[in-house]
């Protein structure tokens, strides 16, 4: 839900920043029509980026309800703060498990999800992000 939020407000910015351009390029000015380029550039960087992390979560998403489909998701048991979020010692010791199972089968989609949730389950966003691209990349290229 709080995707949805952020990616009405991102486009909402998009839009207002866009007719602000126009308004640069109707004052005639060169530095006014420079700063409008500018917009639209960064407004066009900005809505390649929306829809990319969105198709991102489109993807995980039919990924998890095949896993959760087929009794694949990790059964969590970890200790979680009260954020939610899980212990990081305890995420850690059952890391070397889903990175045995990548090595094993490293063309397994499912092997690199899991990976990828364990790699957030241990905070490391960035590595999980890369493992779920991985997963989603494999997916893809199944026969």
């Amino acid at each position: 839900m709080a995707a949805i939020v952020m990616a009405v407000l991102l486009a909402l910015y998009v839009v207002l920043v866009v007719r602000y351009g126009v308004i640069l390029i109707a004052s005639g000015s060169w530095i006014g029509i420079a700063m409008a380029i500018a917009l639209f550039v960064l407004s066009a960087i900005a809505a390649w980026a929306l829809l990319r992390e969105l198709w991102f979560g489109v993807q995980t998403q039919r990924l998890v309800r095949i896993l959760d489909a087929e009794g694949g998701l990790p059964i969590e048991e970890l200790p979680h703060r009260a954020s939610g979020r899980p212990l990081r010692d305890a995420a850690d010791e059952q890391f070397p498990t889903y990175k045995a199972e990548v090595e094993a089968a490293p063309e397994s989609w499912r092997a690199w999800f899991r990976l990828g949730l364990a790699y957030d389950a241990s905070g490391d966003r960035r590595r999980a992000r890369q493992a779920l691209r991985e997963a989603v990349k494999l997916h893809r290229s199944r026969p």
